[in-house]
């Protein structure tokens, strides 16, 4: 296959790489035609290398280190990508590239340490300046909906082992209602089935009505998930869990700001 046509495959994603570092598609694309343009004139290394992509992706990251545009991006976007903007434009810049090849791009470590030109133990260290930054920008308050005292309690070490603070755990449909009410929680963990038979779909749609916030189901039925009336959008983690999973789920729907909403609701803003 000819140089040019394995690069075009990669380009697709080298705009959407550009995209989120820059905060922009139109600056994104300038440094992906900078690139471009750059390996028209000095093809050498490009062809020589063992991973094109990996080439690509350094040869992209030269062109915009010689002239950034921006140091923290900005963007008009709205929902999840201003949710994600916002984050990574705190974000310090290094470690931002670190977490945006790997998350984004899929990069291991040692290839963002080949498209960095740096060290796999330096790669360690700008993901986790990463973690923490975004840990401690999206820190927040949350209510676990939880009839399983073990079950709640391991939660409750997950979230606050990420810098989140637990303000009530509840055990029924009354309970989640009341601490909800309370708390104005920024992030919602809940069970379907609680312990005085109530659903926690009901009880975390009659939340919604006052106030929006993200919301993970972590149910051992996830039938009643997808036959019930669940808000949009919403997370579902299915028990028994793996707790990775659950730190990444939180983070996530945190990352993004991704808020639910009762379906009606829902429905009606389209």
């Amino acid at each position: 296959m000819a140089i040019s046509e394995t690069i075009s495959q990669h380009v697709p994603f080298l705009r959407r790489f550009g995209r989120a570092l820059t905060g922009t598609q139109a600056d994104g694309d300038a440094y992906v035609m900078a690139t471009l343009e750059a390996i028209v004139a000095d093809p050498a290394d490009i062809k020589s290398a063992a991973d094109v992509r990996i080439a690509l992706y350094r040869r992209f990251l030269q062109c915009w280190s010689d002239n950034p545009m921006r140091a923290i991006p900005e963007t008009s976007a709205y929902g999840d990508e201003a949710g994600a903007q916002r984050h990574l434009g705190a974000m310090s810049l290094r470690p931002r590239i670190a977490f945006l090849l790997g998350t984004l791009e899929g990069f291991d470590q040692d290839q963002i340490a080949q498209v960095m030109d740096c060290s796999v133990a330096t790669v360690d260290r700008l993901l986790a300046d990463a973690g923490q930054e975004i840990s401690e920008q999206i820190a927040t308050s949350i209510l676990i909906i939880e009839d399983e005292p073990f079950i709640a309690f391991d939660l409750q070490a997950l979230v606050e082992d990420l810098g989140h603070n637990v303000v009530n755990v509840a055990r029924t449909h009354k309970e989640a209602v009341s601490a909800a009410k309370m708390h104005k929680p920024g992030l919602i963990l809940a069970d379907i089935h609680l312990a005085d038979g109530s659903s926690g779909l009901d009880a975390v749609n009659e939340i919604l009505a006052s106030f929006e916030a993200p919301v993970i189901f972590i149910t051992a039925y996830p039938e009643r998930f997808l036959t019930g009336q669940a808000p949009e959008p919403a997370f579902l983690i299915a028990k028994p869990y793996v707790p990775g999973t659950v730190k990444a789920v939180v983070s996530q729907a945190l990352f993004f700001d991704r808020k639910s909403q009762r379906r009606d609701q829902a429905v009606a803003s389209r």
